[in-house]
């Protein structure tokens, strides 16, 4: 990593920059899913479509906090820091169903079978349970899977959200 992680850092003094950069990076990791889905042809599961959208969510409120002034980029990175946490925990729990696959690999019904055939409180405990989809690994690179990348970069996203959420004026 070298010099990257201090150059991160010193982005803190620069907030909106930073926030730009962290929009950026959500955009071109949601651009590389759409090209993995559509030119390679992995479909996503259930879970990597929350992560999707989490991502979304996360470059939302990165773009939208670059553009107002630097003294509301603190509330940003705790709303950033809140929902990459969240990613982490969705991206954590697939990594678990990848090294650990259930015994019984039934591939459920896809996110949007879910959200049309129940209600949305017993949607939300089966896409953690996971499905065969979920625990299925289609693409790695240097050894990690997207899921483990995933919850790496919602880390580093939710690291440099508490960074902007402490930082003194």
């Amino acid at each position: 990593m070298g010099p990257v992680l201090p150059a991160l850092l010193s982005l803190l003094d620069q907030p909106r920059r930073l926030l730009a950069l962290i929009a950026a990076a959500c955009i071109a990791l949601l651009a590389f899913g759409l090209y993995l889905q559509h030119a390679v042809g992995l479909e996503p599961c259930p879970m990597c479509i929350v992560q999707r959208y989490l991502f979304v969510l996360v470059a939302l409120v990165a773009a939208i906090g670059a553009v107002l002034p630097a003294a509301t980029a603190r509330w940003s990175g705790g709303l950033m820091a809140l929902l990459s946490l969240t990613g982490a925990g969705v991206a954590a729990r697939q990594s678990w169903l990848q090294w650990f696959p259930p015994e019984i690999t039934a591939c459920g019904r896809d996110l949007f079978g879910m959200i049309e055939s129940f209600p949305l409180r017993r949607v939300i405990p089966m896409l953690f349970r996971g499905s065969g989809d979920c625990s299925a690994v289609d693409w790695t690179f240097l050894g990690l899977t997207i899921a483990n990348w995933s919850f790496l970069n919602f880390l580093l996203v939710a690291a440099l959200g508490i960074g902007l959420l402490l930082k003194r004026r």
